[in-house]
């Protein structure tokens, strides 16, 4: 895992958010459905499930962190073969799972992303109309539902350290993206019907200090809603206009989620928990145990790599959850004579304090313009997931965090009304979607937990698929649909 992620996505319809209870149950347009809400209201769908129990179809797809979105009777995915170094958008049947037509995207580059990431990351939009599909390595495409291509713009591709994260959003005429980077960053959007610019605003550089972020907008109460590194915001979609701005301690990977008077973020920095903050030891004992020559100071030989200045807890194995003391060594060592003594020791540890900005899970009532930090409802700043967005089912927010550590909060007061871990540990990348009640929390090790419905806490059903999950589930149609890294299942 890196010190900020990937994924997200948000798709709204006609002239504004369209209502979760409006939309056909057959639907699943985007990025954890319906207004990003990760809900299915109406929906049945299977609590017990495997690869070799309640399976309607498993298909085996090239790789990609995208989530499936779906529109009647097809299925609109994207995957990158690394092998062929090709990038494609692809639709599949959901009555058997068969691959209808596939549409190569000619990239001519491909974006550098993190190891545990993929060029594919962008769950595609889709409406009544045409399919949209986004890929920081080419740009933007849009085909009808035959696989016809109606359009293609192509955009350049943006300096990023880790790739991109984010999806497409349809918004009445506009396709919205958040092309955020470390140079040039904007928002931009195109017309859904030709591709064209409509219009593009320069994101400011938030806290003096500019970095890629990796959400998806979200639309609410008539404004585009996105959470960057070191802020959560709003604009204006009818010229791109920033209108509010809440500063955050965050990488702005999350997507944000909408309730109906307030807007919730999980805003994730790896410097923001007294648990992501190992504590080293004093200078005697580090030398003790360290100092092999006995010369009495430290050189970076010397310095263990198990001191870490951040270190997620439960995921140590994946690349890049920590980051260890030794890539400091040349700021901490101030005389610059190759050694730590223990005044440069003392004065390092001393820093790495002042460095810790508390992150947290923001309740935010945008009523104004401008900087609107003072007003966030509340902040639950304990068990802050990095990447996986919180779910807001019956007025309570639920949020997953790495380990299998689940919070659930009072939406109205930020109270914890139950926090546990599931039984299911690991890195968590995919965010919940629930169905009649039930919630679905998918680890990165490859295990569905399902929740039973209700306030109280209970596991229904622990679902061990067999191979790693990156991309969010998706609950179309009496159907649930997971892609692992080598398949798409549907579960009945």
């Amino acid at each position: 895992m890196r010190a900020a992620l990937f994924f997200g996505g948000v798709l709204l319809f006609a002239t504004g958010v369209q209502s979760v209870s409006n939309q056909s149950s057959a639907n699943w347009p985007q990025f954890r459905g319906p207004n990003a809400s990760g809900l299915a209201t109406r929906e049945a769908a299977p609590t017990e499930f495997g690869p070799n129990k309640s399976v309607a179809w498993k298909r085996a797809l090239p790789a990609g962190h995208s989530s499936p979105a779906i529109w009647g009777n097809r299925i609109f995915l994207t995957v990158f073969d690394q092998s062929s170094r090709k990038l494609e958008l692809l639709c599949l049947s959901t009555r058997d799972g068969e691959i209808l037509w596939r549409h190569v995207v000619p990239a001519t580059q491909i974006e550098t992303v993190h190891e545990v990431s993929n060029a594919a990351t962008a769950t595609p939009t889709v409406d009544g109309e045409n399919v949209y599909a986004y890929f920081a390595s080419y740009g933007a495409i849009a085909l009808d539902h035959a696989g016809k291509e109606k359009w293609s713009t192509p955009l350049p591709m943006l300096k990023t350290s880790f790739g991109s994260g984010t999806s497409p959003v349809v918004h009445g005429d506009l396709l919205v993206l958040n092309r955020d980077a470390v140079e040039n960053g904007s928002l931009v959007a195109l017309d859904r019907r030709t591709g064209k610019p409509v219009w593009k605003t320069d994101y400011p550089v938030p806290q003096g200090r500019r970095a890629e972020s990796y959400s998806t907008p979200v639309v609410w109460q008539g404004q585009i809603v996105l959470h960057r590194f070191g802020v959560v915001e709003g604009y204006d979609p009818k010229d791109g206009r920033r209108v509010w701005w809440v500063n955050a301690s965050t990488t702005g990977t999350s997507t944000v989620v909408a309730g109906s008077d307030a807007i919730y973020a999980a805003t994730w920095s790896p410097i923001g928990e007294a648990d992501q903050m190992p504590t080293p030891p004093d200078f005697v004992t580090l030398a003790k145990d360290h100092d092999k020559d006995g010369n009495g100071q430290i050189s970076e030989s010397e310095l263990p790599p198990t001191l870490y200045v951040f270190s997620r807890p439960d995921v140590t194995g994946v690349p890049g959850a920590s980051m260890p003391m030794s890539r400091m060594f040349g700021n901490m060592d101030r005389n610059k004579d190759g050694l730590l003594n223990e005044a440069e020791w003392q004065q390092s540890l001393a820093f790495l304090r002042t460095i810790i900005k508390e992150h947290g899970v923001l309740a935010i009532k945008p009523d104004g313009e401008g900087d609107l930090t003072s007003k966030v409802l509340w902040t639950e700043k304990q068990a802050v997931p990095e990447v996986p967005s919180p779910l807001l089912q019956d007025n309570r927010l639920y949020l997953i965090r790495n380990g299998g550590i689940l919070s659930c909060l009072d939406a109205a007061s930020g109270k914890v009304l139950y926090r546990t871990r599931i039984g299911a540990p690991g890195a968590y990348y995919a965010s919940p979607v629930a169905a009649n009640g039930k919630i679905y929390l998918a680890s990165g090790d490859g295990t569905v937990s399902v929740l039973a419905p209700g306030a109280e806490f209970k596991v229904a059903a622990r679902n061990d698929l067999g191979e790693p999950i990156y991309a969010t589930p998706a609950i179309a149609g009496g159907t649930l649909y997971v892609r692992t890294v080598g398949h798409l299942y549907a579960f009945r």
